[in-house]
């Protein structure tokens, strides 16, 4: 029989699922072809080179991982600085650290051990203890912190990411808050944790070395044809959108990037400092350079608005409730009846995922489709 396929995969999304899968199939001798509507690579890790800061053009990205294999793996790559995520909270002008920590709970209570915050804690708790049954996600809150923490840190920040009031939120939004009783400001857990050094699009150049890529294009533009031009189709795109919204409308929120470069040396002092009054009407201002310690005499911000998802926004989080859930669990269905097609990536599979996670699963479903153990 001809083989008539120019390629074995075809590989609809050049972010950082689709470079792994791409990377790791051009190992195993496998022909791609990554495609990308955007104009660059990396999806939304993309750095804009501004003025030598690398900006994140889709929001902070910040590397971190306990799974030694993945650390290892985006190692080879490229080189990752000693970065560690510690952002700030402004509320009406005053400044908290997080996550919720000691240098916290001394800002807000002047407690000064242990002890002290978490008898704090429990008395902030008891006022809600009646609330056995938390209905919304200002019940589920103010039982498990208390009020300060919850007006002062929560609620305008959560309310302007949903873009809706607190009491009309879910409670499982909020399973569980963690205090961290000692003086540390690392918001992470992990064991590893940094940026890459130049930025993350040396990491997608690396992986996709030697991968043809094209951008500017659009699948469902040409669907026929790139469909007929490869055996198999890596799908990271929405599935709703595949499937043509045969289920309806998956549900998102959006975000919205305001950019300014700015003839001061340093601007606030950290990379990410959060403003948690709901009047305040961004969630964060993010200041590039202290990502990877920049001395520019220069710096570039960037305020992070909430935003309503609609048709041409990028789609950021998923809205995770019952009726999304259903629409995509019939989705879910169709794609494991695809013969030529698999599905991957936050968009293709409905999850809000951090970097690491991400890799891990492209790197299950390449040694699934590659036959590796």
């Amino acid at each position: 029989m001809k083989n008539d396929k120019k390629y074995d995969y075809l590989i609809v999304g050049a972010g950082l699922f689709g470079a792994v899968f791409a990377h790791e199939a051009k190992l195993a001798g496998k022909r791609c072809l990554v495609i990308d509507k955007r104009e660059h690579r990396g999806g939304n890790i993309y750095c804009e080179n501004v003025d030598g800061i690398n900006v994140h053009k889709y929001g902070a990205h910040i590397f971190h991982t306990d799974d030694k294999d993945v650390w290892q793996y985006v190692n080879q790559f490229v080189e990752f600085n000693r970065y560690t995520n510690c952002p700030v909270a402004n509320y009406k002008g005053k400044l908290y650290n997080l996550p919720f920590n000691m240098n916290t709970f001394y800002a807000l209570w002047g407690v000064k051990t242990p002890a002290e915050a978490q008898a704090k804690i429990e008395e902030q708790r008891e006022e809600f203890a009646h609330i056995t049954s938390p209905k919304n996600l200002e019940e589920q809150a103010l039982t498990l912190c208390g009020k300060d923490i919850y007006y002062t840190l929560i609620k305008g920040y959560t309310e302007k990411q949903w873009g809706r009031a607190a009491t009309e939120l879910p409670a499982f939004i909020i399973r569980r808050l963690p205090f961290r009783f000692t003086f540390d400001n690392n918001y992470f857990n992990d064991a590893y944790q940094g940026i890459p050094i130049g930025g993350y699009n040396a990491l997608i150049d690396n992986l996709l070395d030697g991968v043809e890529v094209r951008l500017c294009e659009d699948y469902f533009e040409n669907r026929r044809e790139y469909d007929s031009i490869a055996h198999k189709t890596l799908f990271t795109g929405c599935i709703d959108r595949y499937y043509d919204y045969k289920c309806g409308h998956l549900d998102y929120r959006s975000l919205r990037f305001e950019h300014k470069s700015l003839d001061v040396s340093n601007f606030q002092g950290n990379a990410v400092v959060n403003y948690t009054e709901r009047d305040v009407p961004y969630t964060r201002i993010i200041e590039h350079k202290h990502f990877e310690y920049g001395t520019q005499p220069h710096t570039v911000i960037t305020y992070e608005y909430p935003d309503e998802y609609a048709e041409g926004k990028e789609p950021y989080y998923p809205i995770n409730d019952e009726v999304n859930g259903k629409k995509y669990a019939d989705y879910l269905a169709m794609a494991q009846r695809e013969e030529n097609v698999i599905f991957g990536g936050r968009l293709a599979t409905y999850v809000y995922a951090d970097m690491d996670d991400t890799i891990a699963a492209a790197l299950r479903l390449a040694n699934e489709q590659l036959n590796r153990h």
